[in-house]
């Protein structure tokens, strides 16, 4: 069995995920670690042993030793300049969404992991989620024949938008719809999109913030096959309970339908103390006991094995790509009322929010 280094940069939420999914791993020969606070440093050093840990992410690209780094870091547009620095030393590279600003600065790190043969996967986690993996499969074996249309309503606490709107500009299309968007491109492949339609609606989150943070967006797509879908993402709901997440899936077919309600409604503890409670959240970061509640454990081993085994990545960069440029389009439409045709030209003018 080969085993193989591996260095996360950024330990925060997702990256915490990563490290701690890796440290017990077989296939991990050493672990490695790059974070800029201080004291979430000491805090894993203590409770996951890596062989190494650093404040500086370039001391762990210098280690020839690591093969895989995983890339968590925040804010948003530090992923670019990292993932950058990462290729250029050799490394297979998972990295977080999105994997850019711009159009052009994605297209920079594609080519730079083909010209060097490296592993390339972003992280849209909900491919492994089992629930959307049985949407995709019963497309595929065309249990509800031929694709018509679908829906996906995805919405999070307000107490989770700010954090996530605090630290970028980037919109609830390309944060939250952004997982929607790969999940339906993903069941109905070869299929493209070619236009976009996208609203934005504004309340909670610019009345508290002062800032022109839209509460929700939907986006309505069209694909080259002629089929059209809508998917939209909010992050406005009360906090009615800490890292609450909810989404609704309808995916119609010529010859059957599949409805599919993700939420954590299935699991209600109800106490003298607290009343009723909804304790185990969707969102990908759940710990609870010795696995997660959600599927950012089995991404962080998918990759892992894609490396240590030569295997295929889930989500390619290209595909990546293409979702990244839809909630780029969105944006676009949203500021001028009117739909936007794909391809977007030129690419290198082309910028999410920074």
């Amino acid at each position: 069995m080969k085993q193989i280094g591996v260095g996360v940069i950024g330990t925060g939420w997702c990256g915490g995920i990563r490290a701690e999914t890796l440290a017990k791993h077989a296939l991990v020969k050493s672990l490695h670690l790059a974070e800029t606070r201080a004291e979430r440093l000491e805090e894993l050093k203590s409770k996951l042993r890596p062989a190494s840990a650093t404040a500086d992410y370039r001391e762990l690209l210098k280690n020839r030793d690591i093969e895989a780094v995983y890339i968590s870091s925040t804010p948003e547009a530090t992923h670019y300049p990292i993932a950058r620095d990462a290729l250029a030393a050799g490394k297979h590279l998972f990295l977080e969404k999105p994997s850019a600003m711009t159009l052009a600065e994605a297209d920079e790190l594609i080519a730079t992991a083909k010209s060097k043969n490296l592993k390339f996967t972003i992280g849209y986690s909900q491919r492994f989620n089992p629930k959307y993996a049985y949407v995709r499969k019963c497309i595929r074996d065309a249990t509800i024949g031929k694709p018509v249309t679908a829906l996906v309503s995805r919405h999070i606490t307000r107490m989770l938008g700010t954090k996530i709107s605090g630290r970028s500009k980037l919109s609830p299309a390309a944060m939250e719809a952004t997982h929607d968007l790969d999940f339906v491109f993903w069941c109905l492949e070869p299929a493209k999109p070619v236009r976009v339609y996208s609203q934005q609606n504004f309340g909670a989150m610019q009345e508290s913030s002062g800032q022109p943070i839209a509460d929700q967006q939907w986006l309505s797509v069209t694909m080259d096959s002629g089929l059209s879908f809508v998917v939209g993402g909010g992050w406005s709901l009360p906090p009615g309970y800490p890292n609450f997440s909810t989404t609704w899936i309808e995916m119609i077919g010529t010859e059957g339908a599949l409805m599919v309600d993700d939420s954590h409604r299935d699991v209600v503890l109800n106490t003298m103390q607290k009343g009723m409670q909804l304790p185990m959240s969707t969102m990908p970061g759940e710990r609870v006991e010795h696995t997660y509640a959600g599927p950012m454990a089995a991404e962080t081993i998918h990759f892992l094995e894609a490396v240590a085994f030569d295997r295929p990545v889930m989500v390619t960069p290209e595909h990546a790509r293409m979702v990244m440029e839809v909630y780029i389009a969105a944006d676009i439409s949203a500021e001028k009322n009117e739909p936007v045709s794909l391809p977007l030209k030129p690419a290198k003018s082309v910028r999410a929010a920074a």
